[in-house]
This record gives C-alpha cells, structure tokens and sequence, in this order.
C-alpha cells in the first residue's frame, strides 16, 4: 500500500509540474511566457519590431501545430487531477505512461520552439539572453 501511495504522489507532483511547464498564454512569475520571449524580454534584449513580429509568427504557429497535442495533454492532466481528488491510485498509476511520453514530448516541442526563437536573435541578444538565463537560474537556486 505504501508503495502505491508514492507512486501516486509522485505521478501528481509530476503531473503539476507538467502542468506549469505547458506552453500557452500562461505567465510564469515575473511575467515570462513560457512559450517564448516575453515583452519584458523582448525589451530587455532590445528585440527590433520585426524580431517582435517574427517571435509572435512562431508562437502562434506553434499553438496551431501543437493544439491536439496540448489539448490531449490538458485532458491528461485534469484526468490527473480528477483520479488524485478521488484517491484512485490504480487509475493514477495507469495515466503513469501516459504523463511520462508527454513529458517527454512537451519537452521536444519547447526545446524546439526555443531554437527557433534563438535563431532569430542577433549573436550579442543569445549572448544577452544566456547570462539572464544563468542569473535567473543562480537566482532560483538560493
């Protein structure tokens, strides 16, 4: 019983988390899109307008590409949430696999998206973009 326990606290925790790592029109803290450059980036890195645009053209295009994906992926994670309400560890074990392949492909679908973004930045703004990153990072850690 313990071990089912864990592993349906565990499969939860993974769950939220993957909950908060969904792109979309999410904000994370401090305002940063987590589907790509927020405005305040854009500023602090001094994106130029058609940068902003060519930013804006990917994000849109990646919602539209990704839609069945991210909405198989909400209804996941509400049939998470729902079976961790309920207390139905069998059911939260099953969605295990599930959760685990779209972590993983989440993850892809970012990193990608991410590159794209990168490859519109000039060498000194992913220069820029990097020390924030590393600062923001140095900043979670304390």
């Amino acid at each position: 019983m313990m071990k089912k326990t864990m592993t349906a606290v565990a499969v939860f925790a993974l769950g939220a988390s993957l909950a908060f790592a969904a792109p979309g029109d999410w904000k994370g803290h401090e305002g940063h899109d987590r589907a790509g450059l927020s405005e305040k980036m854009a500023q602090k890195l001094n994106l130029t307008d058609a940068q902003k645009a060519q930013v804006k053209s990917l994000k849109d295009q990646f919602r539209t590409d990704n839609a069945a994906f991210l909405q198989n992926f909400r209804q996941t994670m509400q049939d998470v949430h729902t079976a961790k309400q309920a207390n139905d560890t069998v059911k939260l074990e099953a969605l295990r696999p599930t959760v685990e392949s779209q972590k993983a492909q989440m993850k892809t679908l970012r990193q990608a998206q991410r590159d794209k973004i990168r490859s519109i930045l000039t060498a000194d703004q992913r220069a820029q973009l990097d020390a924030m990153k590393a600062q923001h990072e140095a900043n979670e850690k304390k």
